[in-house]
């Protein structure tokens, strides 16, 4: 187990995924998943002290758009959690930080924005293009 500093940050000064940047980035993944959980939890407990209460039907109207913005809200928090999931387990079998289409560095830049990342900024871009072109509107 590596023992990071706090004001750690990892460097293209480094060999690219070494086991300091490894454990920086798995640190990351677990605090953010940590949040997301503690949220949900406090979504979970908010909407479990009852039903809507509001005898006003604007009052009522306006709770119920609030819980369902926030149950979409949590619902994308669930499916980010499964990706960060994925991303742990990338960082233990060691694919983690490596493009899945050309294999190529997804780079640090990239990967300290969105720890989640799975293809590089370029196959990203190409994947945006062939969506944007092939969608149905």
């Amino acid at each position: 187990m590596i023992t990071l500093s706090p004001d750690y940050r990892p460097s293209d000064d480094e060999e690219f995924m070494s086991e300091q940047q490894l454990a920086y980035f798995k640190q990351k993944l677990l605090h953010w998943r940590m949040d997301l959980l503690k949220e949900a939890g406090e979504t979970l407990a908010s909407l479990s002290e009852g039903g809507i209460r509001e005898a006003d039907l604007a009052d009522r109207a306006t709770v119920e758009t609030d819980r369902a913005f926030e149950l979409r809200t949590r619902d994308r928090a669930r499916k980010l959690i499964i990706k960060i999931d994925m991303a742990l387990a990338r960082i233990e079998d060691g694919s983690y930080g490596y493009c899945e289409e050309t294999g190529e560095p997804i780079g640090l830049q990239r990967l300290e924005a969105r720890p989640i990342a799975t293809l590089s900024l370029e196959a990203q871009e190409r994947h945006e293009r062939h969506e944007k072109i092939y969608r149905d509107d």
